[in-house]
């Protein structure tokens, strides 16, 4: 598509990205991705530079990208996908709505998934809603995959944790894990068929999955139901369902980008389309390969519907949210 803009708006110009955490992580590989090939899928083919902004755990950039960043599309973002509890829940520190954000997309759904040791005695989910014991799990948090999912079981399918919360990281819960101390986890999809211990886990066949978050089964455990898919099997009632498509829906935003609000919907357009083409790129992908990034995005359009769609709930749905993630 061609923008008829003689010069470009964008010719000459510096588009910032803040990123919502410190120098290293994923969200700041990314964007130093994004920074190196963006810019030639956009007419002008303007520099694009990255500045990291952590504070409250990536809040700060998002106040600062809402309240106090120009709406001129040389300003862009990138945070983290669990902003949209913090507003849902009235969280007093939020400074932002996130609807009124240009969405530009994301690079990937970080889908998560659960499973048990290999040698416990339940060989599916349904043996897990049968036992007389609740399943010991480790977890680090009320934010982590563990927790989260096990809270999600228990409000949608009424199954039964002991949450063992304190683990410092999640290479502490592989290694309680191996021990024997915990006996099931929960954690991203790509983690989990990407990095150690749990390529040698498959080798061993350590591990069994018995449950996974997508809408779809994931082919590398298609032997492992989706949520939908048990919530269906056991009559899941409609409300705990949005409870559960709530909790899960960072998921979907996997790590997004977004412009600031009251951006010119041209620029909007323009962004929405490098980004995509950005992600099509041949270099891009070659490095992204080589740093074991998966590539599974979502238009800046599917997430504006997701937002509106997420952060439409009613009261119910809300305090329920609330009491499961101890907001």
């Amino acid at each position: 598509m061609a923008y008829a803009q003689n010069p470009p708006f964008y010719q000459g110009k510096t588009i910032r990205i803040v990123v919502g955490s410190d120098g290293g992580g994923l969200y700041d590989l990314w964007a130093r991705l994004f920074a190196k090939h963006m810019p030639k899928h956009i007419p002008g083919n303007p520099n694009m530079i990255v500045q990291n902004m952590p504070g409250a755990g990536g809040l700060a950039a998002t106040n600062y990208l809402y309240g106090l960043a120009k709406s001129d599309g040389l300003t862009l973002g990138m945070f983290q996908a669990h902003r949209y509890m913090q507003q849902l829940t009235g969280a007093e520190e939020v400074k932002f709505d996130l609807r009124k954000f240009n969405w530009i997309g994301t690079m990937e759904k970080t889908e998560v998934m659960f499973s048990v040791r290999a040698d416990a005695a339940y060989k599916s989910f349904d043996d897990v809603l049968k036992s007389s014991e609740p399943l010991r799990c480790g977890a680090t948090g009320s934010t982590d995959g563990t927790y989260l999912l096990a809270k999600i079981f228990e409000e949608t399918l009424r199954a039964r944790f002991n949450l063992v919360v304190g683990y410092q990281s999640g290479n502490a819960i592989d290694l309680a894990m191996e021990k024997g101390e915990v006996i099931c986890r929960g954690m991203i999809v790509t983690g989990h068929f990407s990095r150690e211990p749990f390529l040698t886990w498959h080798t061993k066949g350590f591990d069994r999955h018995l449950a996974q978050s997508g809408q779809k089964r994931d082919p590398r455990m298609a032997e492992a139901p989706t949520l939908a898919e048990l919530m269906d099997k056991h009559k899941t009632p409609d409300v705990s369902r949005r409870v559960a498509q709530v909790i899960l829906a960072g998921n979907e935003y996997g790590r997004p980008m977004v412009a600031t609000p009251g951006v010119p919907q041209d620029r909007v357009r323009i962004l929405r389309e490098a980004y995509s083409k950005a992600l099509k790129d041949a270099q891009l992908r070659e490095e992204a390969k080589q740093s074991k990034l998966e590539i599974e995005p979502a238009s800046g359009e599917e997430l504006q519907a997701l937002t509106e769609r997420v952060m439409n709930q009613s009261p119910e749905v809300i305090e329920r949210v609330k009491k499961l993630v101890g907001s």
